[in-house]
């Protein structure tokens, strides 16, 4: 699968790009059609609580998978579920040890849309760094928000995630406002703030190069429920941790 050429050049040029949901449904083909979607945007409804916060909030769910990728060869193999690891220094919040999150359903890791956007964010990684053996993680969030308890998509503030290239994904905002997504450089300018709002728009982030951050949430109507759910893809170079290559 080829990268889109106006939002790499975007990338290439500052760090970061966003992506219109119709433009990257049309790029994913037959798997960005809304049969092929719906099944997989329903799988959110069964992430389970993450009980790694450190703020002792219960408002985030998730599941996650990983996957290696080798020069040359196309596709993505999953790998061994394992902890997801953070550095502190990327991370003050939760970071500095394992999260044993609730694995990505099978039939969800090998679904047509979670495959085409491994494939697109792989193309797009090596147009920015070159083919790499690479170590890949898939996480489903979904951040939950009640009338006098905001949810907080990134409660660590703007960050680097530690990684190459990362794609930020909108899969369904439900009575909610806020959730901005912020960019930055390293100095704390703001280089962007935008809402990712229809499925499938895309943030596409040069890691090394740019922060990234998500505003607080909050329900519309606060007697109905409220939550926003992302898939977040990193690509990371070296292959599998704890593996040669």
């Amino acid at each position: 699968m080829t990268a889109p050429a106006g939002p790499l050049a975007e990338v290439a040029a500052r760090g970061f790009a966003r992506v219109p949901g119709a433009m990257l449904a049309s790029l994913m083909g037959e798997a960005g059609r809304p049969e092929a979607l719906a099944p997989f945007f329903e799988s959110w409804s069964r992430l389970e609580t993450d009980a790694f916060m450190r703020d002792g909030g219960r408002y985030r769910r998730r599941r996650i998978a990983n996957f290696s990728a080798e020069p040359g060869v196309p596709g993505h193999v999953r790998g061994e579920h394992r902890p997801h690891f953070q550095a502190v220094v990327h991370n003050a919040l939760n970071g500095g040890v394992d999260r044993w999150f609730a694995a990505m359903e099978d039939d969800v890791a090998g679904s047509p849309p979670l495959l085409a956007l491994l494939d697109l964010g792989r193309a797009t990684a090596e147009a920015l760094h070159g083919q790499q053996p690479w170590f890949v993680e898939a996480h489903q969030f979904r951040i939950e928000a009640a009338a006098g308890a905001p949810g907080f998509p990134t409660p660590e503030g703007v960050h680097h995630d530690g990684v190459d290239c990362v794609l930020i994904t909108m899969i369904a905002r439900t009575n909610l406002e806020g959730g901005e997504t912020v960019i930055e450089d390293d100095d704390g300018h703001r280089l962007a703030q935008f809402v990712l709002r229809d499925p499938l728009d895309t943030a596409m982030l040069d890691d090394p190069r740019v922060r990234h951050g998500v505003t607080p949430v909050a329900p519309v109507d606060p007697a109905l429920p409220s939550c926003r759910d992302v898939l977040v893809l990193t690509w990371k170079r070296g292959g599998v941790p704890g593996q040669a290559g």
